[in-house]
């Protein structure tokens, strides 16, 4: 199992210790560990000691090793990873995973729908958690710097969602090198990943090494002479020791100065019949003697002739029919020695031999400095190949090889950016498109790469630019109605993320109209769900005929975002209009299927959603798993964090955690800077929690944005109007009944117009507010009646509860105290069983005043009257009250008129001691 160096040479007694602390932690949860080192030092030997204890010790253990040619396939390292898993698990995946993995490993062909990458690296993802239900499982990649692009990006999806006993063990070259260090992309679980640097190995040990390896025996001073040449490294070492004759030890004679050279002259001393079949081995991923030997156009048993005496040197070794370098470096010694033209032609005639479309394809390209039609256009067809196989990466590294191989035309960068976008390569995509949207002419190719350098704007939370652009997009793709769809389709969504809503219903129309003439179904799905979205926004209600028409056109394999996808703007219909329970089942549909394509932006989105809907329902605590699981994903997608943080703040504020709802907030509207409809959640929750704790002034200045964002606008839906009653009852205590009778109105209008039960609810629960501050308490309580017979079909628990308190108050002021002390009693227990504290606790205070009222028969305060007052009784002057309580002069000397008139008092020096006999009562 060795490669080069073998044994247990170059494993310290740290690196052994290391490789046991590992183990024992990959018994427990998700553990990595990065063996890192120079060429030759010994990261493979201490990588199958790594291999071969897991097996010992009962891991089920699934191998890759990364080769250097770059005429390998797509996924190459996935594939075998898979191939290592026991087929009854692979056959058990859902479809789509079972589907992506079959291409993978070329067992299905590549006709039909694309495979999605996302689903390989769900796949794999899931064959490891099936496997880790019957043993620790160990992954181990050695030579990862050598990953083709599509492997290492399942690798990366799949490594951050690892759950119970599962190790990665991995080996990189370290040095120069074009891609990312591995530190920077595996990351195992969340504990990260240990990395452990191979060490030189001491004299002795290179003296026991050489001497078994090559039968001989050293003098010390030729040991020193190589020890101090390799430094320690035991490949550099045993070559040296291998080409050095008796002359080379002398002191003062040049040894090679590089582990390069010296390879170089162990390669010059081989035949050239030899060095012809190690070279067609070199320019191959996975060399076996058939392969050779159809290239060379020889028998199997000469080139197996040829390539035992090659066996013989220590540069190959032959198991079964396969072939394999004994390290690296001397498969790229032997290719990069050999003349350019000899490599060309051999690679020229595996390219005859090749029917894999991908493999043909670089071979081709590889045997070329200035390709050929027919090059070009097979290295194209390659790329369709791999997309279909689910690798956009290796797809877009094609398109960019055609192009440098002189089919630079504006139609192949465009393909190229659109195959890293897919990848989530949003940094190459864009500097793509920028090298051709300033010279293109206006029309349908310049939509295309307009459309594409949008998203990766909406990616970069840039939706103003990403507005800019599309209006160009719409403009140039006027003669081309499924392109123009499209455009329009994420135009709307992105008029709506800048709050340009008039723009983006008049969007959302014309999307409708060209879909509808350009009679392609899934485009019109898209932008009939744009349009029901949208009029709902706006407050016309359902378009319940559009959004059936939608679901009905949707693609049930179709790769359609979540803004757009007809059956996630069912569930979210289902919860506007009450429905909450059908809403999070088709929701949870949805989340399922994105969990099996590896969709993690879609599932996000999902999951935010099924927050909402679980805070509503009153069940904080599968908010909090939700919103957890949204904020991880959050992390390891590396997107837009401000939705995710707006979501936990909502989730922990319901559950009365007010220092991490406040954090999380806070993030949020950092992370979300200038963007009012991205952090709508996180000021909603805000001006909830300031509601929650009685600080007024400070709700409305939270929901201040979303007022003036949505104030224009006539829709007070749940979706988008959450924060509207809590900022109606913080404008009612702090007096502002004008500006809170807007909202209120709002609120019963459409609620009776589109039979909304929320808004019913809560809009006659701030009308309630609004009379009790006005006096009017029979007229409250006919609104808080009118609220219960709502909640009656309303299967919000919480809101119930909040509108008991409300009625409880009413009573209390109307000298009912047994129904006030029952009511409130039941929204205690509601309370305590929905686990939210701090409305427990406000619960708690209202009954002791109800309690209190009926014994002594004092008079009772506002909310706001009692906040002046208290204020007032301070010692501030009135226009010091208004000013911390963000009201006007005008308004506290109205209430203070009324305290005065209440508690029979005629001056401020009496206020405190009445203040004071009513907190006791």
């Amino acid at each position: 199992m060795m490669s080069g160096v073998g044994g247990g040479y170059g494993l310290t007694a740290a690196s052994a210790a290391a490789v046991d602390d590992f183990l024992e932690s990959a018994r427990r949860h998700p553990a990595g560990m990065l063996i890192e080192g120079d060429a030759g030092i010994g990261k493979t030997t201490m990588w199958n000691t790594v291999v071969q204890r897991a097996a010992e010790a009962g891991f089920v253990v699934l191998t890759a090793r990364a080769g250097q040619a770059e005429s390998g396939l797509a996924h190459a390292a996935v594939a075998d990873l898979l191939s290592a898993v026991d087929p009854e698990i692979v056959d058990a995946l859902p479809d789509m995973q079972r589907l992506a993995a079959g291409r993978v490993q070329l067992r299905d062909h590549a006709g039909g729908r694309p495979a999605d990458e996302r689903a390989t690296a769900a796949a794999l993802l899931s064959a490891v958690h099936a496997a880790g239900a019957r043993a620790p499982v160990l992954i181990a990649i050695d030579d990862v710097q050598w990953l083709d692009a599509s492997s290492r990006a399942v690798l990366a999806f799949a490594a951050r969602r690892l759950k119970g006993a599962v190790g990665v063990v991995a080996t990189e070259r370290t040095g120069q090198q074009s891609q990312e260090r591995a530190a920077s992309w595996l990351q195992v679980g969340t504990g990260g990943l240990a990395r452990v640097q191979v060490a030189p190995m001491s004299l002795g040990a290179l003296h026991s090494m050489l001497s078994d390896r090559l039968g001989r025996r050293f003098s010390r001073p030729a040991i020193v002479r190589i020890a101090e040449a390799s430094g320690g490294n035991p490949l550099y070492a045993l070559e040296l020791a291998r080409v050095m004759d008796g002359d080379m030890l002398r002191p003062g004679v040049r040894l090679p100065s590089t582990l390069a050279e010296v390879v170089g002259l162990r390669v010059d001393k081989l035949d050239d019949d030899v060095r012809d079949v190690l070279l067609v081995a070199a320019s191959v991923t996975q060399p076996t003697v058939d392969l050779l030997a159809q290239t060379l156009a020889v028998r199997a048993e000469q080139v197996t002739a040829l390539l035992e005496s090659a066996e013989v040197e220590g540069v190959i070794a032959i198991e079964g029919n396969r072939v394999r370098f004994t390290h690296p470096l001397l498969a790229s010694g032997i290719y990069d020695s050999a003349a350019p033209a000899r490599r060309r032609e051999f690679h020229r005639r595996l390219a005859d031999i090749q029917t894999q479309p991908e493999l043909r394809a670089r071979h081709l390209a590889l045997a070329a400095t200035v390709a050929d039609d027919a090059t070009l256009a097979t290295l194209d067809a390659a790329a369709d190949s791999a997309r279909a196989r689910g690798a956009p990466a290796a797809a877009a590294e094609l398109v960019e090889l055609a192009i440098r191989l002189g089919g630079d035309r504006v139609s192949r960068r465009i393909r190229a950016a659109e195959h890293h976008y897919v990848a989530g390569d949003m940094p190459r995509a864009a500097e793509l498109l920028d090298q051709v949207t300033g010279d293109l002419r206006p029309g349908v190719l310049r939509a295309i790469a307009l459309n594409l350098r949008a998203g990766v704007r909406i990616f970069e939370d840039d939706y103003a630019g990403a507005v800019v652009l599309l209006e160009r997009a719409c403009a140039d793709a006027a003669d081309n109605d499924e392109v123009r769809v499209s455009s329009l389709v994420a135009l709307a969504f992105a008029q709506g993320m800048v709050g340009a809503f008039e723009d983006q219903f008049a969007s959302a129309l014309r999307a409708v109209a060209v879909a509808e003439r350009a009679g392609v179904p899934a485009l019109t799905s898209q932008a009939l769900t744009t349009w029901v979205y949208v009029r709902l926004q706006a407050g016309g209600g359902l378009d319940g005929p559009a959004l059936r028409r939608a679901v009905e056109l949707e693609g049930a394999d179709g790769d359609t975002p979540i803004p757009f996808r007809a059956s996630a703007m069912q569930g979210l219909a289902l919860a506007v209009t009450g429905q909450l329970e059908d809403a999070d089942r088709q929701l949870a549909e949805i989340a399922q299927r994105c969990l099996h394509r590896g969709a993690e932006h879609d599932l996000m989105a999902v999951t935010g959603y099924r927050t909402l809907i679980a805070i509503w329902r009153g069940r904080f605590d599968d908010a909090g798993r939700l919103a957890a699981d949204l904020l991880e994903r959050a992390r390891q997608v590396g997107g837009s964090m401000a939705l995710a943080m707006s979501i936990c703040a909502a989730a922990a504020a319901y559950r009365g955690e007010e220092t991490q709802a406040r954090e999380f907030a806070r993030q949020a509207l950092e992370q979300g800077a200038g963007h009012v409809p991205l952090t709508a959640w996180a000021r909603a929750t805000l001006a909830f929690l300031e509601v929650s704790l009685g600080e007024h002034h400070r709700a409305v200045e939270a929901a201040e944005p979303l007022m003036a964002l949505y104030r224009p606008f006539s829709g007070t839906e749940v979706i988008t109007g959450s924060f509207l009653p809590d900022a109606a009852e913080a404008l009612i205590a702090l007096g502002r009944h004008d500006d809170a009778e807007q909202m209120v109105g709002a609120l019963e209008r459409n609620g009776a117009a589109l039979d909304r039960p929320w808004m019913l609810a809560v809009g006659n629960r701030c009308r309630a507010l609004l009379l009790v501050a006005q006096g009017d308490l029979d007229g409250a309580l006919g609104a808080v009646e009118r609220a219960m017979a709502e909640h009656d079909r309303l299967p919000m628990p919480f809101e119930r509860a909040r509108t008991q308190l409300v009625m409880g108050e009413v009573l209390r002021r109307l000298r009912r105290r047994d129904a006030a002390e029952q009511i409130v009693r039941e929204a205690l227990r509601q309370f305590d069983g929905l686990g939210s504290p701090v409305w427990a606790d406000r619960a708690r205070k209202i009954l002791a005043r109800v309690n209190g009222s009926g014994r002594s028969g004092s008079v009772v305060l506002t909310d706001s009257e009692l906040r002046i007052a208290e204020h007032v009784a301070s010692g501030m002057s009135n226009k010091e009250v208004a000013d911390a309580l963000y009201v006007s002069v005008k308004t506290v000397e109205t209430n203070l008129t009324r305290v005065y008139r209440k508690l029979g008092i005629r001056s401020r020096a009496q206020l405190g001691t009445q203040l004071a006999q009513l907190r006791e009562a």
